[in-house]
């Protein structure tokens, strides 16, 4: 179902006028659509994952972006890189837009020191209830709007609850930081998001994190970003082309098919005759 309307969607963006479908999850007559994205054929499209790796490959199948919220560490996102990039290079990948978005992305914890311990204390706990709360509303929760509290659940349930990768992932925080990121770097993931607005994290911590981050792991990070984009793009190029030949377009329209729009007057319904005439004045609703 979504798959079809994602299919949908980028269609409008590159068609003048979108020939229209008729299907069992969506239909639409001959329109086009307006306006036109500014990004030329149409933005990255992307899959959020939250199902181990069946959403990224499907992601890799569809030639779209996946991003992970799984919150694995470096050597389980590099099996899962790997996979994703396979697919992309295979007869598997058979794109839903008009051009392949082959990135993947990982969510991750993230507390920036200079004393490692320190950026732990500050946001493992609003990591934890960051995965806590994704549970309770995606998978074991039971909510009622504007009564269930959840942190108040999350301080009841917290002490049981496993440190797992996120604690591992606020411990390497600080000087360790550029190693990690490079680490999932050098296992093929090629975004990774953080997680830091999570519980009751302190604005004034979560600046200071990312002024660290800025000042002393980007540069780093950044210095071969322009050669290792390059080399990816060069890589795949031939795959994305051969991808793009096995997407099934729809059979372009003339713009004479696109229907004439109906302008109606205020009280006169489709299929009536106007008894005003043309030149009767304008009348609001409000006016009887």
């Amino acid at each position: 179902m979504w798959a079809r309307g994602g299919r949908a969607d980028r269609q409008h963006d590159g068609d003048e006028p979108y020939p229209g479908f008729k299907g069992k999850y969506f239909s639409m007559p001959v329109r086009n659509v307006v306006p036109k994205p500014l990004q030329k054929p149409h933005p990255p499209i992307w899959v959020a994952c939250c199902r181990a790796r069946d959403h990224p490959c499907r992601g890799a199948q569809l030639g779209i972006g996946a991003l992970t919220f799984a919150f694995v560490d470096p050597a389980e996102a590099g099996k899962w890189a790997h996979e994703y990039y396979e697919i992309i290079k295979s007869d598997e990948c058979v794109p839903i837009g008009h051009t392949v978005n082959a990135n993947v992305a990982m969510v991750t914890g993230f507390s920036c020191h200079e004393d490692a311990r320190r950026g732990a204390r500050r946001g493992a706990e609003g990591f934890q209830f960051f995965g806590y709360s994704l549970g309770h509303y995606y998978v074991y929760g039971h909510h009622q709007p504007g009564v269930t509290d959840v942190w108040q659940r999350f301080e009841a349930a917290k002490d049981k609850l496993p440190a797992g990768r996120a604690g591992q992932r606020h411990r390497h925080a600080g000087r360790a930081a550029p190693s990690i990121c490079a680490s999932y770097q050098d296992a093929g993931v090629d975004q990774v998001v953080f997680i830091q607005q999570g519980g009751r994290n302190k604005h004034e911590h979560i600046c200071e994190s990312l002024n660290l981050f800025a000042a002393k792991v980007m540069p780093a990070l950044k210095a071969d970003q322009a050669a290792r984009d390059a080399k990816k793009q060069a890589e795949l190029a031939p795959f994305i082309e051969a991808a793009l030949k096995r997407k099934k377009r729809m059979a372009p329209v003339a713009p004479s098919a696109v229907p004439d729009g109906l302008g109606l007057r205020p009280h006169h319904r489709a299929g009536e005759p106007d008894r005003r005439g043309p030149d009767a004045p304008y009348r609001g609703r409000h006016h009887r």
